[in-house]
């Protein structure tokens, strides 16, 4: 166990309340709530599961467009297909918890409460975005709702986590930190040294494998021994579990029972979430790595069609379902229309996000006088500094 620290020597080093309560108010859908209320009061879980899964495959959908369209700029990849995770993960963090996802994160950043014309100013370079339209998709991040940020080298946030793990150590906090990434990221060193050093040190960390079988555009059992990537856990002395990524009741449950391992003290664990995309790893992705028919049987078993068919069995009528396609489709519309005609993001000021003041010191030589008339000093130069 890593021992406390005596005494007030260190900082507090947890979000500002101001940001825990904005979390507070978006577990779950965040400042997105016109679906929500279309219908009343969605009182089912798969109700809301199907809103929450729907506004992040619509968002994304519109996403693509932009970038074929030219609209959003650099590499763009898409979460079609997984969205049960972020959505069954986030349902039962607590707000002080803080999540480090992938390039594939703007699903993510949805399910944590981002609103989408946020998202959409984002990876449109407009003013507004959540990183003033700088981050793009790639880079975005969204702290004031626990979203610390996508990272695009492979399994990079693994680590960060474990640092924010340690933190909560020490500033009790009661944070857990999720750490996201792919199923190719499980064979990077950065992923194998953040597991060792959490199981070592029994951090607050929730690891999250999205499994979508391909390291891009390499299958996963064709590059490791065993391909239950979970079993992996054991080597380091955490509990490893796998589950079907595309039942949003089946992965809140193994996350509910991580997070509350990790806020006991009890160590981390690693969560294998079987999922597949339904797009390719990229834009642009022609995909021919695929089996054929794969694409269709993943098309019959992914999250959203998984949820349609359940309320369709449990008595909704097709009136209340087409209502809330519509309903989450006129917010997307909506926040695309507001995104596109939003300024573009302002080149002038793009130093105040990095620069929090910026000011100039006169660096001064220090010249012994003979004489006994004591020191004198003489401006050198002006160089600009930053606090």
């Amino acid at each position: 166990m890593l021992p406390r620290p005596a005494g007030q020597l260190h900082a507090r080093v947890v979000p500002s309340d101001l940001n825990v309560m904005k979390r507070a108010g978006a577990m779950g859908s965040s400042r997105n709530r016109g679906p929500e209320s279309a219908v009343g009061n969605l009182s089912s879980d798969a109700l809301q599961d199907f809103v929450s899964i729907l506004r992040i495959r619509l968002t994304e959908e519109a996403i693509l467009q932009l970038k074929l369209s030219g609209v959003v700029a650099g590499s763009v990849h898409l979460s079609n297909g997984q969205e049960a995770i972020p959505v069954g993960v986030v349902k039962v963090r607590e707000p002080q918890d803080v999540i480090f996802g992938t390039y594939r994160g703007h699903g993510w950043a949805l399910a944590c409460g981002l609103p989408v014309v946020d998202l959409l100013r984002e990876l449109c370079g407009r003013s507004g975005g959540t990183n003033g339209g700088r981050g793009g998709s790639a880079y975005l991040s969204a702290p004031d709702y626990g979203f610390y940020g996508e990272n695009s080298i492979v399994g990079a946030g693994a680590p960060i986590a474990v640092g924010a793990a340690l933190a909560a150590r020490f500033d009790d906090s009661r944070r857990v930190a999720i750490a996201v990434f792919g199923d190719g990221a499980m064979n990077q060193g950065s992923v194998h040294e953040a597991m060792n050093m959490a199981a070592a040190f029994d951090l607050p960390v929730v690891f999250v494998c999205e499994n979508n079988r391909y390291a891009e555009l390499t299958r996963n059992e064709s590059m490791v021994k065993d391909p239950v990537l979970s079993n992996r856990a054991a080597a380091y002395g955490m509990l490893g579990v796998r589950v079907d990524g595309n039942d949003v009741t089946e992965i809140r449950d193994a996350a509910a029972d991580a997070l509350s391992r990790a806020r006991a003290g009890r160590g981390p664990t690693m969560i294998e979430a079987m999922t597949q995309r339904i797009v390719g790893h990229y834009v642009g992705d022609a995909e021919t790595y695929r089996d054929p028919g794969e694409l269709d049987d993943a098309r019959r078993d992914e999250p959203l069609a998984r949820l349609r068919r359940e309320l369709g069995s449990s008595g909704r009528t097709m009136e209340t379902i087409t209502e809330l396609e519509k309903a989450v489709q006129d917010e997307v519309d909506q926040a695309i229309a507001e995104a596109t005609s939003s300024p573009p993001a302002d080149a002038i000021s793009v130093l105040s996000t990095a620069i929090r003041k910026l000011h100039h010191v006169s660096l001064a030589a220090t010249l012994s006088v003979e004489g006994g008339r004591g020191v004198e000093t003489k401006p050198l130069s002006d160089r600009a500094v930053f606090a």
